[in-house]
C-alpha cells in the first residue's frame, strides 16, 4: 500500500507564476483583483457543484469509486487472457480518445510492435473514423479468430460506429460462424435503452454499460476506458487511484488551493481579455494524445450559443494541441510574434522513467560539442523551460502542470483535473458544459443523406443547397 509520503511525491502541480502581471506585463497578466473577484465567487460555485454532484447530475464526478465496475471489468479482462492477439475499439469522440491518451501514457510507446512475450495483453487499435482505406486495410491484417471486439455507442445509432459494426460483424461470423462470432463481440452501451442494446441480447454479447448521465467525453473512468485499457495491462486500479486523490483537492472551496478551480479560472479570464485560443503543449511523447482528448472535452462542452436577455451570443474558447519540442519548430513562430491572443498550457515531467546520456564527440564543434555530458532528458527540460521563458519575453500567458512521473496514479490525476475544469468553466461562463447540442445538426444530415428513414425532409433541403460551376475552380 502506498504510504503518505509516497502519495505526496506523485502529485501533479499547477505553476500559474507565468500568466501573472508581474510575469507578462499588466496589459498581458492577470492582476490579483481579478484572481480575487473569482476567490469570492469560488466557494458558491463549489456548493453548487456540490449539490449537482449529491443530487446525481455530474455522475462522472463518482466514477472513481464504482468497485463493483472495475470488479465486473477486471474479471473480463482475466477471462480473456491468452485468448486475443487483438483488441479493436470501435468508436468515436469520447468513446475513443480517452482510451488512446491513457493508453499512448502509460503502455510502452511501441507497443503493438512488441514481440506477444513482452506485451502486457493484446495488440490495441482504436478505429475512430470510417476512412475506407484505413479500416479496410486493418481489416486485411486482422486474424479475426483472435480478434476482440469491442463496440462503444450509448445510443446505438451512432453513423460511424454502428457502419464499423456491421462491417466486423460480418467479417466475424463469416470466419467464425453465427453462433461463435459472439465470443469475439463485446458491446458498451445504454444500460436499458437505444438500438444497440436489444441486438446485443439477440446476439448474445458481453455487455458493459455506459452510465447514466456521463457523456462521452467525460466516460475515461467508466467501462468506455477502463476494459480496453485493463485488457491491454494498464493499471486501472491506480488510474482510479490517481483521479480520487484528485477529487479530494477538487473539492477545496478556496479558489487558490483548487487546481482545476484556478486552472479553468485563468482560462476564462484570459477568454473574456480576448485570448480565446487555449494552446495545451505537452513535453513528454506519452502525453501527445493528451491534449487531443484535452480538445474535445474543452471544445465540446464550452462551444455554445448562450443567452443573454433576448439575444444569443456564440461563446468558447479554442483548444489547440501542440507537442514539445516537435511544435518548436513548427508553431512557436506564431505563438511569439504573431496575435497575443493565446493562453499556454506546458505539461511537463520531472522524472522519464529512463535517462539517456549524450555521448562527448566533436568537443572543438562549438555548435555539436557543448550537448557532451548532459542528458536527453536533461534537453527536453531545457526546451520546455526555455519555451516558458520565450513566451513570458513575448508577454505570452503561460501556465505548466508537472506529472512527477507519467503513469496511471497521475494520468489519473491529470485528466480528473481537466474534467472538474471544464465543469468550473461551464459555470463562470453560465452555460450547460454537459451537452452538445451543435453536433446534431450534421449527425440528421449524415441520417437524410443515408437513406435513414424519418429524415426525408431533411434530404430535400441538403439537395435544395446551390451549388454553382462558377465558383468552382
Amino acid at each position: 500500500m502506498a504510504t503518505r509520503k509516497s502519495v505526496s511525491s506523485q502529485r501533479i502541480t499547477l505553476d500559474y507564476n507565468n500568466c501573472l502581471a508581474e510575469a507578462v506585463g499588466k496589459e498581458h497578466g492577470l492582476r490579483p483583483t481579478e484572481l480575487d473577484r473569482i476567490e469570492r465567487l469560488t466557494p458558491k460555485i463549489a456548493e453548487k457543484l456540490a449539490t449537482q454532484r449529491k443530487n446525481g447530475k455530474l455522475p462522472y464526478r463518482d466514477l472513481p469509486y464504482q468497485d463493483d465496475m472495475v470488479a465486473s471489468v477486471l474479471a473480463s479482462a482475466r477471462a480473456k487472457q491468452g485468448q486475443f492477439d487483438n483488441v479493436v475499439v470501435l468508436g468515436i469522440g469520447g468513446s475513443a480518445l480517452g482510451t488512446i491518451a491513457v493508453h499512448t501514457a502509460c503502455a510502452h510507446p511501441f507497443y503493438n510492435l512488441l514481440a506477444d512475450k513482452d506485451r502486457k495483453g493484446p495488440r490495441l487499435f482504436v478505429m475512430d473514423n470510417v476512412d475506407a482505406a484505413q479500416f479496410g486495410a486493418l481489416a486485411d491484417m486482422l486474424d479475426f479468430r483472435r480478434t476482440l471486439f469491442i463496440t462503444i455507442s450509448k445510443s446505438g445509432s451512432t453513423a460511424e460506429t454502428m457502419t464499423q459494426f456491421l462491417i466486423c460483424r460480418q467479417k466475424q461470423i463469416d470466419t467464425l460462424g453465427q453462433k461463435k462470432h459472439a465470443e469475439n463481440m463485446i458491446v458498451i452501451t445504454d444500460r436499458e435503452k437505444g438500438y444497440l442494446r436489444p441486438i446485443a441480447q439477440q446476439e448474445g454479447y458481453e455487455t458493459f454499460p455506459v452510465p447514466d448521465g456521463v457523456g462521452g467525453r467525460f466516460s475515461v473512468f467508466s467501462a468506455v476506458g477502463l476494459l480496453p485499457l485493463a485488457l491491454t495491462g494498464v493499471d486501472i486500479k491506480n488510474l482510479l487511484a490517481g483521479a480520487a486523490l484528485m477529487d479530494g483537492s477538487c473539492k477545496e472551496p478556496r479558489l487558490r488551493r483548487n487546481p482545476a478551480f484556478m486552472s479553468a479560472a485563468i482560462q476564462i479570464l484570459f477568454y473574456n481579455r480576448k485570448k480565446p485560443m487555449s494552446v495545451m503543449m505537452p513535453y513528454s511523447q506519452a502525453l501527445r494524445d493528451v491534449a487531443d482528448w484535452y480538445r474535445q472535452l474543452w471544445a465540446e462542452s464550452l462551444g455554445k450559443v448562450r443567452k443573454a436577455g433576448s439575444r444569443e451570443e456564440n461563446v468558447g474558447p479554442t483548444p489547440i494541441k501542440a507537442l514539445g519540442v516537435t511544435d518548436q519548430h513548427s508553431q512557436v513562430q506564431l505563438y511569439r510574434e504573431g496575435p497575443n491572443d493565446k493562453i499556454f498550457t506546458l505539461l511537463g515531467v520531472e522524472n522519464f522513467g529512463r535517462e539517456l546520456p549524450i555521448p562527448e564527440a566533436f568537443e572543438d564543434v562549438a555548435g555539436v560539442g557543448y550537448l557532451g555530458g548532459h542528458t536527453m532528458n536533461e534537453l527536453m527540460e531545457a526546451e520546455r523551460r526555455a519555451t516558458a521563458y520565450a513566451l513570458v519575453k513575448s508577454q505570452r500567458p503561460n501556465v505548466t502542470i508537472s506529472l512527477p512521473a507519467v503513469n496511471e496514479f497521475t494520468v489519473g490525476q491529470l485528466l480528473y483535473m481537466m474534467e472538474v475544469q471544464t465543469s468550473f468553466a461551464g459555470e463562470l461562463m453560465k452555460i450547460n458544459a454537459y451537452d452538445q447540442p451543435g453536433v446534431e445538426e450534421g449527425k440528421v444530415a449524415t441520417y437524410a443523406l443515408m437513406g435513414r428513414k424519418g429524415f426525408a425532409e431533411a434530404k430535400k433541403e441538403i439537395k435544395a443547397l446551390k451549388s454553382s460551376k462558377k465558383f468552382i475552380i
